[in-house]
């Protein structure tokens, strides 16, 4: 069974910004520069943590996964934003 997650991450590196961004790519949508929705079954919730473990510095930065339920019946994603308006983000993670 899939589980819908919001992935947000918080990292203090540039380096390490990017390779997280690319880690969290490879397992969901691109929402916004620092959140990711994941469908991810049991192993794939589990791969995407040893990752990210592996790559952040767990006395600077923080990754938090909020689980939104079963991706399966759920119906349709709706998101609604305030100030500018939500568009779908292809941009590349931006790192200042």
């Amino acid at each position: 069974m899939r589980t819908s997650y919001l992935v947000c991450y918080d990292i203090a590196d540039a380096k390490r910004l990017r390779r997280v961004f690319k880690a969290c790519k490879n397992y969901g949508d691109h929402l916004q520069f620092s959140i990711f929705e994941c469908d991810l079954n049991p192993a794939e919730k589990a791969a995407l943590e040893a990752e990210l473990t592996a790559l952040i510095n767990h006395a600077e930065d923080q990754v938090i996964f909020v689980r939104l339920g079963p991706a399966e019946g759920r119906g349709d994603r709706v998101i609604t934003a305030l100030g500018v308006p939500y568009l779908k983000l292809d941009a590349p993670c931006y790192a200042f």
